[in-house]
């Protein structure tokens, strides 16, 4: 894979042990001298031949050419675009690794009021600039538990569109506890993405997603969440879980939730501090990399076979996808992003509230600490050590400013655990597409 120009390159044995001398920039009687025990030298400078033609077509060896460039769009005006409103800080489950479950949200139990609610979306009209298309996640907690207000703001949110030449995109995330057929059909008309949570197999499940009374939740939950990914025709919805120490073997749970019909399925690691007995810990590092090469060779199985599925982290752009500024700036929390607590708080993002140090405004206010702002402008891969050689820092755009700042309190670093299986992630996605292209290009 080439860094710079995002150019991945499907090569023979000879081709790849030319690269390193390449990079090294040695002369090719150096590196005829160097391979002549293992390669024809007719072979060796073919390789060379083919690896100096991609050179010149600018994907081999090219430069970093966006670390100047970066200044100009960090001096950008910021326009909000998006907004996660935390329509309920409460729920009806009592998951074991929730964040907020925490101290209830650090001692604040609520439900966002239509008023505020309004406010936000009102907020957000007026700080999106030229930008058309906007999006708000109704959040939690369970956003079911205030489903009143969601369709409330949901109509109030159309009714801004026209006039204010703005289209909203709403999604929602649920633990499917309260979902039902009046829900499923709003949400089939309104919401553009719903993320159904569900951890995998039943024992898992329920052992990570109790009731607060102990009982689990998957049989309760699992018949809805059929029926709502097909009413949805296995599209625009994720059924998203958690994998923990409890279960390292998770691929087993994303491949029962495609046993169940499922299409779209996201089951990502826990992030927790090292002192809670579910969380990843460094040396479980090895078996959670095995477990994913283990899930991406059955994936290319399954695809093979006419039984393919989506799995989130493995879905990667090679052709396109974001601009290399939005590859190089991240999720936009705190700039383009923001969450909105019941009562009107703006922080940076979800996992933020509560973080008194973050508290960037109100929906009565607006923005109140610019600082902030521009201190999250400033987040992207070039203002992160770590990320500076890192060959997936296009993919992730420099990891989660949260996990960052939990584990090292700096946005301006990385969280290690998280970006080692990120760069296994991009691996293994990079091998899926390369082994389906090579399928198709046989057939």
């Amino acid at each position: 894979m080439d860094v710079n120009s995002g150019s991945v390159h499907i090569v023979d044995d000879v081709v790849y042990d030319v690269l390193p001398y390449l990079e090294k920039k040695e002369s090719k009687e150096e590196i005829l001298k160097a391979l002549a025990n293992s390669y024809a030298p007719a072979e060796i400078e073919e390789a060379l031949e083919e690896c100096h033609e991609l050179e010149e077509a600018g994907a081999l060896f090219t430069e970093d050419i966006y670390e100047n460039a970066i200044d100009a769009f960090k001096n950008r005006p910021t326009v909000v675009k998006a907004l996660c409103l935390h329509i309920a800080h409460d729920c009806n489950l009592a998951c074991r690794y929730c964040f907020a479950e925490e101290g209830e949200y650090h001692g604040r139990r609520a439900l966002m009021s239509y008023e505020v609610g309004k406010k936000a979306l009102d907020f957000l009209i007026a700080n999106s600039g030229s930008r058309r298309n906007l999006e708000v996640d109704f959040f939690g907690g369970e956003p079911l538990m205030n489903w009143d207000v969601v369709k409330q703001l949901v109509a109030y949110g159309r009714s801004l569109e026209e006039p204010n030449n703005k289209k909203f995109r709403f999604t929602l995330t649920t633990n499917g506890v309260l979902l039902n057929d009046e829900v499923m059909e709003f949400c089939n008309r309104e919401m553009a993405n719903v993320v159904l949570s569900i951890d995998g197999r039943k024992e898992v499940h329920d052992y990570m997603r109790p009731f607060r009374k102990g009982k689990g939740s998957y049989d309760l939950i699992l018949p809805k969440f059929e029926k709502f990914a097909e009413s949805r025709h296995q599209d625009k919805y994720y059924v998203r879980g958690t994998f923990t120490r409890h279960n390292l073997d998770f691929a087993s749970d994303v491949l029962h939730l495609a046993d169940l019909g499922f299409k779209q399925i996201s089951v990502e690691p826990v992030v927790a501090q090292p002192e809670e007995e579910y969380a990843l810990r460094e040396e479980d590092i090895p078996a959670i990399c095995e477990e994913y090469d283990r899930l991406a060779k059955e994936m290319i199985k399954r695809h093979k076979e006419g039984r393919g599925f989506n799995f989130f982290h493995f879905m990667i752009d090679l052709t396109g996808g974001p601009c290399v500024y939005k590859r190089l700036s991240g999720c936009g929390s705190g700039t383009e992003y923001l969450a909105v607590t019941p009562w009107g708080d703006f922080y940076p993002c979800h996992q933020f509230v509560g973080e008194e140090q973050f508290l960037m405004g109100n929906v009565e206010e607006g923005i109140k600490t610019p600082q902030i702002q521009a201190e999250f402008k400033n987040c992207n891969v070039y203002a992160k050590e770590k990320c500076k050689n890192c060959f997936a820092k296009f993919y992730c755009s420099g990891g989660c400013a949260a996990n960052s700042w939990n584990f090292h309190k700096s946005i301006n670093d990385a969280y290690d655990i998280g970006c080692e299986l990120q760069r296994k992630r991009i691996e293994c996605a990079i091998m899926i597409k390369a082994a389906l292209a090579a399928e198709e290009k046989e057939n």
